[in-house]
């Protein structure tokens, strides 16, 4: 199946081409001939499996609700300091610094990159190039550091760890980088509880990789096209985009 929507990509880009190389933005979204949408990832460390479901990188507690040091207005920068977790080189790159609490709270920033640094320690977080402080933030203030939501996406756990992202179409090999489907139909693997045609589906609660009847508990990741069965792969049609 061919991308046909976005211009940074070649017309014949194929969405089950996989690379050792990031050849594109993590995220980045395209629109294949029939309507069906898709997102280029970095696949973390255990390769993916056709028709499960998958989560962005698993939250660090530990980098929630943390400390501003310094955030001056204009700057293109923010230093907080981590809690008892080290953080690696360019691991929140991508991804994004949100003011959960007091001067500068409700405002958003993308972050370009930042060097590792140690748990306890602080952390330069520099900005994208069109971003700045837009409120001063202080000693008081306090962030969470979110990754980009495609930068090593996992199996999703029935224990929530992360966001679903999408669902994998193909195999593509540990640390690599390819395409998971986000919206349109695909196989996926059910739990034990799987709905009847135009039911919605969920993330499951109770097995790995699986989508479950809709109960309300989790977000819709989309609906059932068929009646589903128990324990197979079962046509969906998904609204994660």
């Amino acid at each position: 199946m061919k991308i046909t929507s976005n211009p940074s990509t070649s017309p014949n880009s194929d969405i089950f081409l996989a690379s050792a190389t990031q050849e594109m933005d993590l995220g980045a979204k395209f629109v294949t001939s029939d309507g069906s949408t898709y997102r280029y990832v970095k696949v973390g460390a255990t390769a993916t499996v056709a028709g499960k479901l998958y989560d962005g990188p698993a939250e660090v507690a530990n980098h929630q609700n943390i400390a501003v040091v310094t955030g001056a207005l204009g700057a293109t920068s923010i230093t907080v300091t981590l809690g008892a977790t080290a953080a690696t080189l360019n691991q929140y790159a991508g991804g994004y610094v949100v003011v959960n609490d007091d001067a500068g709270q409700g405002y958003t920033y993308q972050i370009k990159s930042h060097p590792a640094a140690d748990a306890s320690a602080s952390l330069v977080l520099t900005l994208e190039d069109d971003q700045k402080i837009q409120v001063v933030l202080t000693t008081s203030s306090q962030v969470t550091l979110v990754p980009n939501q495609y930068n090593g996406i996992i199996i999703h756990a029935s224990t929530e760890t992360g966001m679903p992202v999408g669902v994998a179409t193909d195999i593509i090999t540990a640390g690599y980088y390819g395409f998971i489907k986000t919206r349109g139909t695909v196989s996926l693997l059910q739990d034990a509880s799987a709905g009847d045609i135009g039911g919605s589906v969920a993330a499951s609660t109770t097995t790995d990789g699986t989508g479950t009847a809709g109960t309300g508990v989790l977000a819709p990741i989309g609906f059932y096209l068929a009646t589903g069965v128990s324990t197979e792969y079962n046509p969906v049609f998904l609204t994660l985009d």
